[in-house]
């Protein structure tokens, strides 16, 4: 038994480092492509609005902004749903939809927005909705109210 006991402890130990080498290969093989699209604001720093890695699409969290960068006026509706469209925009350049998203997060400036914010966006997932956190934040870029980021599956 006690034989039994060491030989399997000295081939677990030695398949770990070959373990290791194909966990290295196959993260390397994972693709990873920024989205970009006409239409759609510009970032405001040193980040990528969309990348694709794999089969995962990571959409930025997006403002209420038109494509010159500019928060849409109409207070917090009119902003979610800006905000939802250029997600839209960017769900397309990358080939799916908002059926592909399984993730969302929103960021307000202020939880008494939270009952518009959500009329706008349920229309937007009406069925399957994805998991959501929904957090507040003291404010955010552009003095916008809304920013919204998405995750969504690349078939």
């Amino acid at each position: 038994m006690k034989r039994v006991l060491v030989m399997s402890i000295a081939c677990l130990l030695l398949s770990v480092p070959a373990f290791a080498a194909e966990s290295k290969a196959a993260a390397t093989k994972i693709s990873k492509k920024a989205i970009t699209a006409p239409n759609v604001p510009p970032a405001i720093g040193p980040y990528s609005r969309a990348i694709q890695a794999g089969s995962f699409l990571f959409v930025s969290g997006a403002l209420g902004m038109d494509a010159e960068g500019k928060i849409v006026e109409g207070g917090v509706a009119a902003e979610t749903k800006q905000s939802l469209d250029n997600i839209d925009i960017l769900l397309k350049a990358a080939g799916v939809s908002f059926d592909n998203v399984v993730k969302t997060t929103i960021f307000l400036t202020d939880m008494a927005d939270f009952t518009t914010v959500n009329e706008v966006y349920g229309k937007r997932f009406s069925k399957d909705p994805p998991a959501r956190s929904t957090v507040a934040v003291k404010a955010l870029p552009r003095n916008g109210k809304v920013e919204i980021e998405v995750i969504a599956i690349v078939p």
